[in-house]
């Protein structure tokens, strides 16, 4: 059996760029993040062929733990009222998304005061069947094992990358685990953080690549320079506070607070009326089509 994880954040921005604004509901509103959302979800489930399914939510998608620790974490995307900036054709489509996953059937998993980052961790630590983990957010490739695949969408669901361990290794000359360390050194401003200054993906990953964690990293650097690129040592002991706190900033957390949901592929709609009722409001009887064909062919 396999489970899918999708960062369902993720994938309606995905969803909302891709196709037109000028899709439309038969009374005007724009669908367009619903029904890419649910054509991407069918290609995945029809391509896939997954036994169990979860959209994990953003319950809270600037966690204040993140941001006492790191203070510029996703401070870019902030709105004017503290919120998160959303497209304004964007922001009404998603809980008429969620009600029609839910009328469907397809579980929906979230944890209050964490990130869909934090439910795919959890959820993914907490299985025992094999898992793949639909993103587009790196930091998730900290996920891959023997047991978990990180389908990464960075490039669009048609070319998605199947990123394993070897895949990583590969591709940034590191171990998967360690990859949110590699991330920590380097920076990453899609998410506000800066990095060790001076210290590039080149040497944090030469740096990971030889000693591990940053916490290990930061004992070695301490110890001498022994084994670092020229000058490396000194940028890390230059930048020790950072390093004390960044790391549980990056790191996607294995305990949240998930409630258990019934993931398996549904055999029939949950709520046949209320998704009859939503389709037929929102004009997306194609999209749930191939959603249902695609489910069935995945229970078969």
């Amino acid at each position: 059996m396999t489970l899918m994880l999708i960062d369902a954040a993720g994938l309606y921005f995905r969803a909302f760029y891709a196709v037109p604004e000028s899709v439309t509901s038969p009374d005007g509103r724009p669908v367009n993040a619903i029904r890419g959302f649910l054509d991407m979800s069918a290609s995945l489930i029809d391509k896939r062929r997954p036994s169990r399914w979860v959209a994990c939510l953003d319950l809270d998608w600037r966690p204040a733990f993140r941001v006492e620790l790191i203070p510029t974490y996703k401070a870019h995307r902030v709105a004017p009222d503290g919120g998160e900036e959303v497209p304004d054709l964007l922001s009404p489509q998603v809980p008429l998304l969620l009600e029609v996953l839910t009328a469907f059937g397809l579980a929906c998993a979230g944890a209050e005061g964490f990130e869909a980052d934090d439910v795919l961790a959890t959820l993914a630590y907490r299985d025992t069947d094999f898992v793949e983990v639909v993103t587009g957010d790196r930091d998730m490739l900290a996920l891959a094992d023997e047991r978990v695949t990180v389908l990464y969408t960075g490039k669009g669901i048609a070319r998605m990358e199947e990123m394993t361990p070897a895949a990583v290794r590969a591709k940034y000359g590191i171990p998967a685990t360690n990859y949110a360390d590699f991330a920590v050194l380097r920076g990453d401003p899609s998410d506000g953080l800066p990095g060790v200054p001076g210290v590039g993906e080149k040497t944090a990953a030469a740096l990971v690549s030889r000693f591990g964690a940053v916490e290990d990293i930061v004992l070695a650097a301490q110890a001498g320079d022994d084994g670092f690129p020229a000058g490396a040592a000194a940028k890390v002991r230059a930048a020790l506070d950072y390093l004390a706190k960044a790391p549980a900033a990056v790191r996607g957390r294995i305990d949240a607070p998930v409630d258990e949901v019934d993931d398996e592929l549904p055999l029939e709609p949950r709520d046949p009326e209320r998704l009859a009722h939503l389709t037929a409001e929102l004009g997306i009887e194609s999209s749930i089509e191939r959603l249902t064909k695609a489910v069935a062919a995945a229970r078969s």
